[in-house]
């Protein structure tokens, strides 16, 4: 399968608002989208009440961990909040892997067809963000931990829109997770990771240059080792930076501080 699937920009007839609800001085307006694939995706979109001037843009793509409450759209909704606070217009989005059984139903036959039509998605919820009032085309990061930061790597590489990206806690490669489940050994294995290899993070990355990328990964993180995470960050192109923080596969409130530091200092936030 190409990696440069069909793109067809979102259009406003696929798109329901579902609620709007305003607090504290922000608008939470929640939005179903209807994808080229037959499915719907929601997302939610902070911005402040009172926002006249040019707003840069924030998507945030969460993490995969289905023992945790906020493995879903929820995991950013803070974050969001807070920088939309800051005049930021933030849009917080369900994926492939907000299923918290989503793993487990899948199979690797079906890993490269589901990969690269999440790559799509992603990039229609930048559509809905450039659609927002007072969007500033010039500021727009992306947001991704674990899945996350890895399916914004394969979205950006032909989407040349992201102006910043955060990748928190992502593999270089889609075979360091997807053959956790189902088991594969032999000839099938290889098979699949050389499938895969083609729209891997770690061979396209260096592709979202000149972008500035801020990697966060964790000195005790299973799942995404320093060799691997030295490995990814050493495939990216300048102007890049590292952070390692002590902490687990989740990362942890040091390295929130510092994510959030980063996108107020990069997006002229107050």
């Amino acid at each position: 399968m190409s990696l440069r699937m069909p793109y067809a920009p979102l259009q406003q007839s696929e798109i329901r608002v579902a609620r709007e609800t305003s607090e504290n001085g922000l608008t939470r307006t929640l939005y179903v989208l209807e994808t080229p694939f037959g499915y719907r995706r929601v997302a939610a979109l902070w911005r402040s009440a009172e926002a006249r001037a040019p707003s840069p843009l924030i998507l945030w793509v969460h993490w995969y961990e289905p023992e945790s409450h906020d493995s879903n759209r929820s995991q950013f909704e803070a974050e969001a909040q807070e920088l939309a606070s800051a005049g930021a217009s933030c849009l917080t989005v369900e994926t492939l892997w907000s299923d918290p059984d989503f793993f487990i139903k899948r199979t690797q036959a079906d890993d490269l067809r589901a990969s690269v039509e999440e790559a799509v998605n992603l990039r229609r919820f930048l559509d809905l963000l450039r659609m927002t009032p007072h969007a500033d085309p010039s500021r727009v990061a992306v947001v991704g931990h674990d899945f996350g930061g890895m399916y914004a790597v394969l979205a950006g590489i032909d989407d040349g829109r992201p102006t910043h990206y955060v990748i928190m806690a992502a593999a270089p490669r889609f075979s360091d997770w997807y053959l956790y489940f189902p088991k594969l050994e032999g000839e099938g294995r290889r098979a699949f990771v050389q499938e895969m290899d083609g729209i891997d993070p770690i061979k396209h990355v260096a592709g979202l240059s000149p972008a500035p990328l801020f990697f966060q990964f964790a000195d005790a993180d299973p799942h995404v080792p320093r060799e691997r995470a030295e490995e990814f960050f050493a495939a990216a192109r300048e102007p890049k930076e590292m952070q390692w923080y002590s902490a687990g596969h989740g990362l942890n409130e040091a390295a929130r501080a510092d994510r959030l530091r980063w996108l107020r200092n990069m997006l002229r936030l107050t």
